[in-house]
C-alpha cells in the first residue's frame, strides 16, 4: 500500500501512556499510519502544519488550552476530520457533546484497562476510516434555543401503536438533533440506535430533551414507548421493541457485538419489525459500514415504511447506500425532508 493511500493521523493527548496505547493500537493498521503525537494544542498547532495530517485524534482535557477551544480553532482556520478520545465522564459528556456542536466527526472513550485496548484498536480504526471519507459540515453561527420550542404543526392524531424507529452512526448525533427538533408534541414514539459510547449517551438524551418539543431520555429496561417521547439505546447496550399487552415496551440487554456494533441499529430494527410491523416508519441515517442494513430489510418485508438519507446531507454515506443497494428503502431524502417524511408514514399505519 502507497503511501499517499494511508490515512496520516496525528494524536493530541496531554496523557504519554493514551498516546502509545493510541500509537500502537494503530501500528498494525495497514492503511493507517500514525504520523506523530501532541502533548498538547500549541504542540500539535506546529505538528499539523508539518505534518499535514489527514485525522485529528483529540483529548478534550489538556494543559494550556483545552482541547475544545483548539477544536473551534482547528474548524476555523484549517479544518479537518476531528474525533475526540477523552474520558467520558458526566461533564466531560457535556463537553464532549459541544465539540460535536462544533464541528467534530465523532466521539469515543478513552480506554478504561488493559482489556479494553484490544476493542478500542477496531473501534478507532473503524473510526478513523470513516473520519477520512467524512464530509465536513459547515458549522451554524447561532445555536439552538436551549429552551425547549413548541414545534407548529398540526399532524393527525398517531395510532398508539406507530412507531418511528431511527438508527445513526458517525454525524449521526447532529442528524438526530436536527430530526427530533422537528417532531411535534403528539409525534409517535420514536426509538433510536446511535453508535455511541456509555455515559455518553444520557448526556445525548439530556442535550436532545432541552432542545425538542417530545421528551428525550436514555433508555431502561422495560420502559414504555408513548407519544411525544424518544427513547435513545444506552451506549454499550442494545435495545430491542416488544409487543406488550397494552402497546410496547422496550428491552435493554447485553450481548455479543452485531456489526462491530453495540448498541447495533440492526437488532433495533429486527425488533421493530417483528413487534411493530406494517407500523413502523424507519430512517437510516449517516454512518459507516452497513449496520442496519438487514434491520431495514425486515421492516420492509413486515410492511414498515423505510428512508435513508441521501448521499449530500450524510457525514458518511455508508450506512444508508448499503440499505438502498439492497432495495430495503421506499424513499431517499435529504436530511431536512426526513422529519416530516416520518409523521406522513406513521399517519398510514393500521389503527
Amino acid at each position: 500500500m502507497t503511501d499517499q493511500s494511508r490515512t496520516r493521523v496525528l494524536i493530541v493527548d496531554d496523557s504519554a501512556i493514551v498516546r502509545k496505547v493510541l500509537t500502537d493500537a494503530l501500528s498494525g493498521e495497514p492503511d493507517i499510519e500514525v504520523v506523530g503525537t501532541a502533548p498538547d494544542p500549541y504542540v500539535a498547532r506546529d505538528k499539523i502544519l508539518s505534518l499535514k495530517p489527514d485525522v485529528l485524534t483529540l483529548d478534550l482535557e489538556m494543559p494550556r488550552m483545552d482541547g475544545l477551544t483548539f477544536l473551534k480553532k482547528v474548524m476555523h482556520y484549517q479544518p479537518m476530520p476531528v474525533i475526540v478520545i477523552s474520558s467520558l465522564g458526566v461533564a466531560s459528556s457535556q463537553t464532549a457533546l459541544q465539540a460535536l456542536e462544533a464541528g467534530a466527526i465523532d466521539v469515543l472513550a478513552k480506554p478504561g484497562g488493559p482489556q479494553s485496548v484490544g476493542e478500542l484498536r477496531l473501534v478507532v480504526a473503524a473510526k478513523i476510516r470513516a473520519a477520512r471519507v467524512a464530509r465536513l459540515r459547515k458549522i451554524e453561527e447561532a445555536h439552538p434555543n436551549p429552551h425547549r420550542p413548541t414545534v407548529s404543526k398540526s399532524p393527525p392524531p398517531y395510532s398508539a401503536y406507530a412507531i418511528i424507529a431511527i438508527g445513526a452512526s458517525t454525524g449521526g448525533t447532529e442528524a438526530i438533533r436536527s430530526i427530533l427538533t422537528e417532531l411535534p408534541e403528539n409525534s409517535p414514539a420514536v426509538v433510536i440506535a446511535q453508535h455511541i459510547p456509555a455515559v455518553f449517551s444520557r448526556s445525548f438524551a439530556n442535550r436532545l430533551n432541552e432542545l425538542c418539543a417530545i421528551h428525550v431520555r436514555e433508555a431502561e429496561h422495560g420502559d414504555k414507548p408513548e407519544p411525544g417521547v424518544a427513547l435513545i439505546a444506552p451506549g454499550n447496550f442494545h435495545m430491542l421493541l416488544r409487543r406488550a399487552a397494552s402497546g410496547y415496551r422496550v428491552e435493554i440487554k447485553d450481548g455479543p457485538l452485531v456489526c462491530f456494533q453495540r448498541p447495533a441499529v440492526d437488532v433495533l430494527f429486527h425488533s421493530v419489525a417483528e413487534a411493530a410491523g406494517s407500523n413502523a416508519t424507519a430512517a437510516i441515517l449517516t454512518g459507516m459500514g452497513s449496520d442496519g442494513v438487514q434491520g431495514m430489510r425486515a421492516l420492509k418485508k413486515a410492511g414498515a415504511r423505510t428512508i435513508a438519507q441521501d448521499e449530500e446531507s450524510c457525514v458518511v454515506f455508508g450506512m444508508p447506500k448499503e440499505a438502498i443497494k439492497s432495495g430495503a428503502i421506499d424513499h431517499v431524502l435529504p436530511l431536512p425532508a426526513i422529519p416530516d417524511a416520518l409523521l406522513a408514514g406513521s399517519s398510514l399505519c393500521n389503527r
